[in-house]
């Protein structure tokens, strides 16, 4: 027996060909959302943002250094200098620091003589003026963070945009094969009806005319079916690009496997007063917001460079580690000193704070501006999704009042009152109808799946 081997949570579900299974709405979207390469991609593009977290982190990184510079010439040592140390960067602005140096020679700078077991100097650095609050390295932490929020709100925008695809391929597939389910028993019927009506026509009960009008509705019957056999044909290949397995391998629907009826019942988890209070969370919205806290990261940084750079380096300097609380600060056995500088006109600087404004304004104008498009747009689907409701219950109705009619039409056919030309129109009229309330069915689901997008929502996490 053959299989058509589907996977889902990592188990392996085998849907015999043999017989006719049923794959449903619920287990397709599984399959699209654990195994689509999409859905793989939108996974891959939150790992963006954690690396980007890890370079930035990276910045806090201690330093680990060593320095080692020797001279010899003429039988004399000039020099022997080494140097060893730790720099240790904080989140406060403040960057630690540990040294050990050991000099000797002839020659050796007086400034860099130390004793002859070395000498060992802690202390710290601070930015007293500009780098105070926020520097280079907190800022590109916090815009780390930022993108790390951004790339999982991406793949939420990526799988929401998905599972519209997918819903739509689902029911049209669905749609096309009923509708070919139903054009298949049209034809059978008027094969049926024809062989009927020839009988009778040989034995004189109905006139010749009558069994071309049989056969012209064969004839155009089998036509309407051998299209719908291509609309099925090409919405099971759509369908198929939605279906993969774990190992990344494309999957194919066997003959025998079916969807679901179009006309069942799904259920609607969302009102629209629901989603109407979801706008404001919506994945699009949320990116244009992470851009303005980028932004406003960029903006503190650009102010904060407005500051004069005042930065104070102090050391205490021992020649054993227990000394270190021997001597108060500025007392004795310490190094200390600072740097000063700034720009006199701050062209450069101030040109950047406001361009970095400018860029503020511009996204919060475009925040509105999509603000307000994605609340539009979701009132139009909203009134998509009723008046598709209305239609489909209208056409309901129309359906049992064109079947009403078929049957009085047969009940005058069959004591001499009618004739097989209204037969058959009254015939298609029901055909006509239910084709066309598989249509509204199918695109009442997808307007259903496409208001949910427009508020924002698609797969759960």
């Amino acid at each position: 027996m053959k299989y058509l081997i589907l996977v889902c949570f990592g188990f392996l579900i085998a849907l015999p060909t043999l017989g006719q299974e049923v794959l449903r709405y619920e287990q397709f979207l599984d399959w699209v959302k654990y195994y689509h390469p999409i859905a793989k991609q939108a996974d891959i593009n939150k790992q963006f943002g954690e690396q980007e977290m890890r370079i930035a982190r990276g910045g806090f990184d201690p330093l680990l250094y060593g320095n080692y510079d020797n001279k010899q010439f003429s039988d004399t040592e000039y020099y022997d200098k080494r140097e060893g140390g730790i720099v240790i960067p904080t989140m406060a602005g403040v960057e630690l620091k540990g040294v050990f140096e050991q000099n000797s020679g002839t020659y050796l700078n007086p400034e860099r003589t130390v004793p002859n077991n070395g000498l060992i100097a802690a202390g710290a650095s601070v930015n007293l003026g500009q780098g105070l609050f926020i520097d280079k390295r907190r800022a590109a932490l916090r815009q780390a963070e930022i993108y790390l929020n951004v790339t999982q709100t991406e793949r939420q925008q990526i799988l929401n945009d998905l599972y519209v695809d997918a819903s739509e391929a689902y029911w049209f597939w669905s749609s096309t094969y009923q509708n070919m389910k139903i054009l298949e028993e049209s034809v059978e019927l008027a094969e049926v009806r024809f062989e009927a009506v020839k009988t009778s026509f040989i034995q004189g009960d109905l006139p010749a005319i009558d069994t071309i009008e049989a056969y012209t509705q064969v004839m155009n019957r089998m036509y309407r079916f051998q299209s719908a056999q291509i609309d099925y044909f090409k919405a099971a290949q759509n369908l198929e690009t939605f279906l993969w397995d774990e190992d990344d391998n494309p999957m194919n629907i066997a003959m025998t496997t079916f969807p679901q009826n179009v006309l069942d019942d799904i259920t609607l988890d969302y009102d629209q007063a629901t989603l109407r209070s979801l706008i404001a969370e919506h994945p699009l919205l949320r990116l244009t917001d992470y851009e303005l806290a980028s932004l406003e990261v960029e903006r503190r940084w650009k102010a904060e460079q407005l500051k004069p750079v005042v930065k104070v380096n102090y050391n205490f300097l021992t020649e054993t580690v227990g000394q270190f609380n021997e001597s108060p600060f500025f007392e004795n056995n310490y190094k200390w000193g600072f740097t000063i500088q700034t720009p006199l006109l701050l062209r450069k600087e101030r040109g950047g704070l406001g361009l970095t404004k400018a860029k503020i304004d511009f996204k919060q104008n475009d925040r509105d501006l999509k603000f307000l498009q994605l609340r539009t747009k979701l009132e139009a689907e909203i009134n998509k999704f009723q008046t598709l409701q209305q239609q489909l219950a209208v056409y309901n109705a129309n359906i049992l009042g064109l079947e009403r009619l078929l049957e009085g039409e047969q009940t005058r056919f069959n004591i001499g009152e009618s004739s097989l030309f209204l037969i058959n129109a009254r015939e298609v009229s029901v055909l006509d109808g239910r084709l066309i309330l598989n249509d509204l069915a199918a695109k009442r689901k997808v307007a259903y799946v496409q208001m949910l997008n427009a508020a924002g929502l698609g797969f759960d996490e």
